[in-house]
């Protein structure tokens, strides 16, 4: 009687092969699970709906970008100025980003996971609230001492036929 996984053909096919198949295996989990780049890093798109105000105010250059994987949806990077500040909205955590430190592609920016503690901005009287099409953000910047307003717009649900 044949062992159980000499039943099925791919089995044993693998195991008349020996080492060459286990050796392609390897090669191709190694592959995938890197994912042919780096993983770790997080790619901003340009967020064009989004809005941006200093004290009430628009600021000269601005822009508003959020990360492209679903599961980082709690993070917004914003430029004032010459000045990236990556918000964390799930932990209420402003993190200041070294322009350095990102990477342009096209409109968009790709940077090393912004979670760092060195890089912690003070903040403080944080709100966010569900205004219709948008979310608002908001929060004092601690070290200018001025609120920063965020308008981030709620990404259409086409399965459900909601705009």
């Amino acid at each position: 009687m044949m062992p159980w996984w000499a039943r099925n053909s791919l089995l044993r096919r693998a195991a008349c092969c020996g080492g060459l198949f286990c050796c392609v295996l390897l090669c191709a989990g190694v592959i995938c699970a890197s994912g042919g780049g780096d993983s770790s890093r997080v790619h901003w798109k340009q967020i064009p709906e989004g809005q941006l105000k200093l004290d009430s105010k628009v600021p000269l250059v601005w822009n508003v970008y959020l990360p492209d994987k679903k599961k980082l949806n709690y993070l917004v990077l914003v430029l004032i100025g010459r000045r990236y500040i990556a918000l964390d909205l799930k932990a209420k955590i402003a993190y200041a980003m070294v322009p350095e430190d990102l990477k342009a592609i096209g409109k968009d920016l790709e940077s090393d996971p912004p979670m760092k503690p060195e890089h912690v901005i003070p903040t403080a009287d944080w709100s966010l609230r569900d205004a219709g099409p948008a979310e608002i953000v908001k929060l004092t910047l601690g070290d200018y001492g001025r609120e920063l307003e965020v308008q981030l717009p709620h990404i259409p649900d086409l399965r459900l036929g909601i705009y």
